[in-house]
């Protein structure tokens, strides 16, 4: 299935390393792109594994294990979008 990312995701993404790389480290920022990357990787194969929102049924929510990451996406007939990548902490959706 083709992935596609909203400009919001995109934005986060972008926010997420300019952030990680100016308060940590650019090695901390690469790590945790990575894990992004490979959270995504997952969805891509297995789009159906990962729980609906409560209140959005036709949204789903991956964890980024081991930081403080949540990937929001909706699969779609051809296509699986990537919505939003949210930090545990901030308002869910």
């Amino acid at each position: 299935m083709k992935l596609v990312y909203s400009r919001q995701a995109v934005g986060d993404l972008k926010r997420i390393a300019e952030y990680y790389r100016s308060e940590a480290s650019p090695f901390v920022a690469r790590a945790i792109g990575q894990r992004i990357e490979d959270v995504i990787a997952r969805i891509a194969i297995s789009p159906e594994s990962a729980p609906r929102v409560s209140q959005r049924s036709n949204v789903r929510t991956a964890a980024v294990i081991r930081y403080p990451f949540r990937i929001f996406y909706r699969v779609q007939t051809d296509r699986i979008e990537i919505l939003h990548i949210r930090h545990t902490s901030r308002r869910p959706f």
